[in-house]
């Protein structure tokens, strides 16, 4: 199937072998793609000895750790065919990941996150409110993982409102005078976990300002590593921000995505669980021997996406630790697995939009 016939499923609408066979399917295409194109890719499939002419189940594919973007230039199209790179978020002195996209891979990103968000805001443009600063996004050719999740998301915006100034500072006149032109219209919020917390919650908290945006609908991610030596919890979070703006809890999701595969993210339901959409899937290893772990059993996070066609990022282990908590049966209703968040392996680099900003911070 076409990646474009693939990103006009519905994103929660395939049960567990129906989705198996539409990854097998892309997956090996992608590997090819890259097998061919990628020399370092095609070393590292060589060397874990792969019959390219039998390619296993996806869940047997090798996978790349997402450091080797910061050591390797992992390319699949033409150096001339860059049309954008994309850097990982980073603390001072960490190496960044770099992604180089043509422009067909920009464009499936761009349709597969229009496609997940949509069925959370519908697919009307509504105003938008960015908590974060417009300085973030002034370079566009070298876009960083926070300038990226900003633009990227800014779409789903008909009118744009960012909450902060260029020094990270509140802007509660700018507030109020776009509150007041969208009164009682639906709101989009947008943006990255611990800034939301420092630079929205904490500045209203203090400000005694308490904007009205219980028909607001908030987004957010990055990390919560800083949030949680704060002892704040997801659910203290949403009731923190439900009494200084009155934003219902279930209209609070956070989203777990990477820089290494832009467009797939994993969008949080009203039941709290994070989400696979038929463009992606995750997979819990074992770290003694990297088999594949149980329902319910902690391990390293496996990810797979349809997406990427300029670089070999399709099938790539994390940094991250999870457990899956069920498949095709969340009550939300939607298709797919479900699963949490442990948080990053110990001794591993922080590199989360969220989390590398309350490091600096």
């Amino acid at each position: 199937m076409d990646i474009n016939e693939i990103l006009m499923i519905e994103p929660y609408s395939v049960l567990k072998e129906e989705k198996k066979l539409l990854l097998n399917s892309r997956l090996h295409e992608l590997t090819h793609l890259h097998y061919d194109k990628c020399e370092v890719y095609r070393r590292i499939v060589e060397a874990y000895g792969v019959d390219m002419n039998h390619l296993p189940s996806y869940e047997e594919l090798p996978f790349l750790p997402v450091r080797i973007f910061k050591e390797f230039e992992m390319r699949s199209c033409e150096k001339s065919d860059v049309v954008k790179t994309m850097t990982s978020s980073g603390t001072t002195g960490q190496q960044v990941s770099r992604i180089f996209l043509d422009r067909e891979t920009s464009s499936i990103q761009t349709k597969c996150l229009t496609k997940i968000v949509s069925s959370f805001l519908g697919t009307k443009r509504i105003p938008m409110l960015i908590l974060d600063s417009s300085a973030v996004v002034k370079n566009r050719n070298m876009f960083s993982a926070r300038g990226a999740g900003i633009l990227g998301f800014s779409m789903f915006g008909s009118k744009r409102c960012y909450a902060l100034n260029e020094e990270m500072g509140l802007d509660i006149e700018g507030l109020k005078s776009f509150l007041e032109v969208h009164h009682g219209e639906t709101i989009f919020m947008f943006g990255f976990t611990f800034m939301i917390w420092q630079h929205f919650y904490k500045k209203l908290l203090e400000s005694g300002y308490r904007p009205d945006l219980s028909k607001g609908v908030l987004i957010h991610g990055g990390g919560w590593k800083k949030l949680v030596t704060e002892k704040v919890s997801p659910d203290a979070y949403k009731q923190a921000l439900n009494s200084v703006c009155g934003i219902l809890p279930e209209n609070v999701h956070d989203y777990y995505g990477m820089v290494e595969q832009t467009g797939t993210i994993y969008m949080e339901c009203e039941y709290g669980h994070l989400h696979t959409s038929c463009f992606s899937d995750i997979l819990i290893r074992r770290p003694e021997d990297f088999s594949l772990a149980e329902i319910g059993e902690k391990g390293l996070i496996e990810v797979v996406s349809v997406l990427p066609q300029s670089y070999p990022g399709h099938v790539l282990l994390t940094e991250d630790e999870g457990y899956i908590l069920g498949e095709d049966d969340c009550p939300c209703g939607r298709k797919g697995k479900y699963f949490k968040i442990e948080g990053r392996i110990k001794n591993a680099e922080i590199r989360g939009c969220s989390d590398t900003y309350a490091t600096k911070f």
